[in-house]
């Protein structure tokens, strides 16, 4: 009942325009998975400024590893990187409930899953 409830919401959102598609998938998402809607919906709105920062630049941000252990990251989707980072064979890490990135300070991919966001700078 309650996942219906957290599923309709993020389409009226979505559909009032208020959020785009991608981010009320990753409210629901987010919702489901922590059992808190307004918890879907900040961290979906944190994780399209993140990408937002990303492909212009680099993000700083923090997100809580699978240790527990909160990590901070300075990542970047810019195109110098992607077009020589990336091979483009990959499968989105969208299609997992991800977010990914290169990370500036230790040179190499990094992934979170979109509820283990805890701040972007």
């Amino acid at each position: 009942m309650e996942n219906n409830i957290i599923t309709n919401t993020c389409k009226v959102l979505s559909s009032i325009a208020v959020v785009d598609e991608m981010n009320a998938v990753r409210a629901e998402v987010i919702a489901n998975r922590t059992n808190s809607l307004a918890n879907g919906i900040t961290k979906a709105a944190m994780i399209a400024i993140a990408k937002e920062k990303m492909r212009n630049g680099v993000c700083h941000l923090f997100f809580v590893k699978k240790s527990g252990e909160i990590r901070e990251a300075f990542l970047t989707t810019s195109k110098n990187v992607m077009d020589v980072k990336c091979n483009g064979r990959g499968v989105s890490r969208e299609n997992y409930a991800t977010t990914c990135g290169w990370d500036v300070m230790n040179s190499k991919w990094v992934s979170f899953r979109w509820e283990t966001l805890v701040q972007v700078l």
